[in-house]
């Protein structure tokens, strides 16, 4: 259980150079970028690093670790922070959402699942070179300028944020799990800055000798991912996990594509065999050890637990805590200390709602069994910090002597649990059998025979629903793309 953040450090200020990329338009354009990393920002950023692979699912520990690094300094070295390799920490996290990001100090991050989403060593590099081209352009320093401090974006989703979170206290628990001390703020880049980013990555590409095309091909690969991830949660207009932060990556393949010709670099370098080999064993979507999402359900082998979501509810996982997000509510599920008493459980998350120094509302504690485990559970009006008024639901659960979990449920005022009933009361245990038949999907490839088709592929993967979509996205390919015999591909499977 886990939340999901593209998540960016606030460091000290830099030392402002000067880059030029070529635009959409032809025209030139300065791009004002660091041109050095201060010994304040490298302390910042050690200081950092640790909480972000905390919150991250720690580093994925695979061999395709160490090839990501070698692909992440090649590319760091291209900006303006560093010319010195070692002066850059690349880490491949185990996560399963499609992410990167980079921080002041050369500490540069991607997921394991958005390298599966990759098809070349390009791709890779142009997506680190262009979480690295905000770090270049100073654009968080930018953001905090124009806009007070952010903390309370991400456990719980995208849709109703604003009106759910605000920055109250509520807010603040739901940020819960991110260190103060690494002072983190919620990425929401202007479209100048993501193009900025983009145009610097595509310059880092062919500086360092790769087809600066790459970072087009990748975008497409990420917009036709997040459409497909609309389907498969039912919600096409979903707000997807890289657009939530970045526009969308559809919108901008076609931008690329014209500024990298702009470079007039002639480069082809893709290292496509050697980043695919790379690929083979990669873990991929949930790990099982923190729980997996099947469909609308939600099951956590370890735990010996599951739930189901509500119809129209999509459900996102990682390590401390899961969100179930939809349009007429959000809940967050996870767990906290617990001495035995349920109701004293119940109080102190509503004391967490309320806020460091703020009293806590009065609960009317009740109490309940659900599917055998017992159960306390309390609603209370909040306010966010527009004044809107929100019922907040805290349901706990007993699992054992000195274990239970909870929901915090946040609805408009007047619904208490609403539409989020059943999932509350969903909540029940998983036998030995359903917990031992949870296993790990991962990446595996596959030599391309005469006769294969797509179809005949993809009928491999390890899904139930829409195996020639994934397919087709995972690798990159149109519907009507033929199979060339001898070459390998990606499937998942168990």
């Amino acid at each position: 259980m886990a939340r999901k953040y593209l998540t960016l450090w606030l460091g000290g200020a830099l030392v402002a150079g000067c880059a030029t990329t070529q635009s959409g338009d032809a025209q030139q354009r300065q791009i004002q970028t660091a041109s050095a990393m201060s010994q304040a920002e490298r302390a910042e950023g050690a200081k950092a690093h640790p909480e972000l692979l905390a919150e991250f699912g720690g580093l994925y520990q695979g061999p395709q670790a160490a090839y990501v690094t070698s692909v992440g300094r090649r590319i760091a070295v291209q900006s303006s922070l560093s010319s010195q390799q070692n002066d850059f920490t690349i880490s491949l996290l185990n996560s399963s959402v499609n992410n990167a990001f980079a921080i002041p100090g050369g500490y540069v991050y991607v997921t394991r699942q958005l390298m599966a989403l990759m098809n070349d060593e390009a791709e890779l590099a142009g997506v680190l070179g262009h979480e690295i081209g905000h770090v270049a352009a100073q654009h968080s320093k930018k953001r905090q300028s124009a806009a007070q401090r952010n903390s309370i974006l991400g456990v719980l989703g995208q849709v109703l944020v604003g009106a759910v979170a605000g920055d109250s206290g509520l807010g603040q628990l739901l940020q819960k799990g991110i260190g103060t001390g690494a002072q983190l703020l919620t990425l929401k880049f202007s479209r100048t800055q993501e193009y900025e980013a983009d145009d610097l990555g595509i310059r880092y590409l062919a500086k360092a000798g790769y087809d600066p095309k790459a970072l087009s091909s990748m975008l497409s690969s990420l917009a036709a991912q997040n459409v497909l991830d609309g389907r498969v949660r039912g919600q096409s207009n979903a707000i997807p996990e890289w657009a939530s932060t970045h526009p969308d990556p559809g919108a901008r393949v076609n931008r690329a594509l014209t500024n990298a010709k702009a470079t007039g670099s002639t480069s082809t370098l893709r290292n496509a065999a050697t980043f695919i080999g790379n690929l083979d064993g990669l873990l991929y979507d949930d790990d099982p050890k923190e729980g997996i999402v099947q469909g609308s359900q939600f099951l956590h082998p370890v735990f010996r637990l599951k739930f189901t979501a509500p119809t129209g509810f999509s459900i996102q996982n990682g390590t401390s805590a899961v969100s179930i997000v939809g349009q007429s509510g959000q809940a967050q599920f996870t767990a906290a200390q617990f001495n035995g008493d349920l109701n004293s459980y119940v109080e102190s998350v509503f004391a967490q709602l309320a806020g460091q120094g703020q009293q806590a509302p009065a609960i009317n504690i009740q109490r309940n069994t659900i599917n055998g485990l017992p159960v306390a559970y309390g609603t209370a009006s909040m306010s966010n910090s527009q004044g809107t008024r929100l019922d907040a639901t805290v349901v706990a659960y007993q699992f054992g002597p000195s274990t239970a979990y909870h929901f915090i449920v946040v609805t408009p005022a007047g619904q208490g649990l609403g539409s989020l009933s059943s999932l509350v009361n969903s909540v029940t245990r998983m036998s030995e059998t359903e917990a031992a038949a949870i296993r790990p999907r991962r990446v595996r490839l596959v030599t391309v025979k005469s006769g294969d088709t797509a179809q005949s592929l993809a009928s491999r993967m390890a899904y139930s629903d829409y195996q020639l979509d994934r397919f087709l996205v995972l690798n990159g390919l149109a519907a009507n793309t033929p199979l060339k015999a001898g070459s390998r591909v990606k499937i998942v499977s168990y």
